[in-house]
């Protein structure tokens, strides 16, 4: 061995015995297109939504169609395209991502939607417009009830110890002057009419349970106890074994509302607001004894109930250090100073769980608002797209149903968590539809019968196939 070797000039062997990389060369890499194609339209069975399909077992799976269809059984008129159609129609219409009716033109000869549907040609905008416009209210209790069944379906299957009943509105506008609108409090759209739906979600799954329709211009609490009674009875009747909880606001704080859960054996917490109540301010500053949950949080708890109450509750005050915008000049050149000071906050319960675990069940609540960005963002629950009441109301339903639908695939395709957790998150780490869409359903294909056998070809891409075929592997399982 040479005096001069060491460790480089092994290492410099080493690669020099390693074979070469094939490296591609520019003219396997760019080419030069100058040339425009030229444009021509067939009917060659081609669809832009092969993904559907999955959309389309899950349908045949739930029998969407046929009840559907009995929720229409009571209207005299028959059209030839059924109440029922229209109404999956405007389902596949939101999970495709559309928004207007209008937009319906745009995949109206589509080949996958039309087998989805079970047609062999859509209905024109003018022809939907009028069936919504036969809607009574009987026909949305019915659609309503169906959609409640379609939730509770998948929670018996997923056998929840524990469900948590999150209630809440949220407000929908228009520009225009649709039946039962009317100008109320919005932040968004000041002056612009709007209804201001009660709705009730389930923590555990991330659906839309059921909704009291409203005009905008009424307080949270309008309707709320008779609406939250029957919710609370509908899942009691269905899940007698299983413990009941619900999160509310404090515009939902009265007494009517909590003596009434307090006596169905609902565990519940609620805010209460400061500004109703002065006595709350003495209490919280006359305590010196605050317990510290974490660094920031900490908390003190009594028996309380306002003067005109009967019943004391257990209250749960929490603070929370928060940093202070300091104001005026800052000397950056040796130090920014940096004040804390206290958010308060109050929560009324009756749970018996530590006060930790109470705030913490509380907090979850920030659930719903992301399920209702997701929802309004994605299936177009914001959307009030004709005048008539009943036309809207089957269409918020239709909206919350393709919201559901898309969970109830995910649910079933993948295992959940059932056992609970602290905030009561949901059991599923959910896909947003809008990313459903882009990754799956959008996407080309076409029809074509070798030997007569009907066929979907679709490009190769390797995680389109890997995602497709487990949802439909797993959908097929579960039929």
């Amino acid at each position: 061995m040479n005096k001069g070797y060491n460790e480089f000039d092994e290492q410099k062997i080493t690669e020099f015995r390693r074979p070469p990389q094939v490296k591609s060369s520019k003219a396997q890499i760019f080419a030069k297109f100058h040339k425009i194609p030229t444009i021509r339209f067939e009917d060659q069975e081609l669809t832009s939504f092969s993904g559907m399909i999955v959309f389309q077992l899950l349908f045949k799976r739930l029998g969407l169609r046929k009840r559907l269809k009995g929720c229409f059984s009571h209207l005299k008129i028959s059209p030839i395209y059924g109440h029922h159609l229209v109404v999956m129609l405007l389902i596949t219409h939101l999970i495709l991502g559309f928004r207007r009716l209008r937009e319906i033109d745009y995949y109206k000869d589509d080949p996958m939607i039309l087998r989805t549907l079970g047609l062999r040609s859509l209905p024109d905008v003018s022809t939907i417009s009028r069936n919504l416009s036969q809607m009574d209210d009987a026909s949305v209790d019915s659609v309503q009830d169906l959609s409640r069944s379609l939730v509770v379906e998948g929670l018996v299957r997923e056998q929840f110890p524990r469900l948590t009943l999150d209630f809440d509105g949220s407000v929908l506008s228009t520009k225009g002057h649709a039946q039962g609108t009317a100008v109320g409090f919005n932040k968004a759209r000041k002056g612009a009419r709007s209804y201001y739906p009660l709705f009730c979600t389930i923590a555990q799954t991330g659906q839309f349970f059921d909704m009291h329709h409203r005009p905008g211009n009424v307080h949270d609490s309008n309707g709320a106890p008779e609406f939250m009674q029957k919710c609370f009875e509908y899942i009691r009747c269905h899940f007698p074994g299983s413990i009941i909880e619900s999160r509310m606001d404090g515009a939902f704080f009265n007494q009517k509302i909590i003596d009434m859960m307090s006596e169905r054996r609902i565990s519940f917490t609620a805010s209460v607001p400061f500004y109703r109540f002065t006595e709350l301010k003495q209490l919280i500053e006359t305590c010196d004894s605050w317990i510290d949950i974490d660094e920031k949080w900490s908390y003190f708890e009594t028996q309380w109930k306002p003067k005109s109450w009967n019943s004391r509750y257990r209250f749960v005050f929490t603070r929370k250090k928060v940093k202070k915008i300091q104001k005026g000049a800052l000397q950056l050149d040796l130090f920014e100073p940096v004040s804390e000071q206290y958010q308060y906050k109050a929560i009324v319960t009756n749970k018996t769980e530590s006060a930790k675990a109470v705030v913490l069940f509380h907090n979850g609540r920030g659930s719903q608002e992301l399920l209702f960005g997701n929802a309004k963002n994605d299936t177009a629950l914001s959307v009030i797209p004709c005048k008539r009441l009943n036309a809207n109301r089957i269409f918020t339903l239709a909206s919350m149903m393709a919201h559901n639908l898309s969970r109830e695939m995910q649910m079933v395709a993948n295992p959940g968590k059932t056992h609970a957790r602290p905030k009561r998150p949901a059991g599923w780490t959910f896909k947003r539809l809008d990313t459903i869409r882009h990754q799956i359903l959008q996407r080309a294909g076409r029809f074509i019968k070798p030997q007569g056998k009907l066929t979907l070809i679709m490009s190769g891409n390797h995680a389109v196939k890997k995602d497709l075929m487990h949802l439909v592997s797993k959908l097929l399982e579960a039929a």
